[in-house]
């Protein structure tokens, strides 16, 4: 859904629960109100819960031994990725 179309749902659920005073016979406006409201807020919290999760560092490790050739030797790679930002620059640069 993404963070405008939360949003977008908590305002349009909080105008109906809280500033309309209109009667739909079968239909209780405030009542979809806070239904409109419920579904942006999980909708926000479900949103935010991705994109905090694809914020993790991954480091991946090659455990299986190489083929090589004889007089070879094995190589063994370590491969760390970080989402962080670089340090910022010494003060006077």
């Amino acid at each position: 859904m993404g963070i405008g179309g939360s949003i977008f749902l908590l305002a349009v659920g909080a105008i109906l629960a809280f500033a309309v005073n209109a009667e739909i016979s079968g239909l209780d406006i405030n009542v979809i109100g806070w239904i409109l409201m419920a579904a942006g807020l999980i909708g926000l919290v479900v949103t935010l819960w991705y994109w905090n999760s694809r914020r993790r560092t991954v480091v991946t490790r090659q455990t299986a031994q190489p083929v090589a050739r004889p007089g070879y030797t094995a190589e063994y790679r370590e491969t760390r990725r970080e989402d962080t930002a670089p340090p910022p620059p010494p003060p006077g640069y």
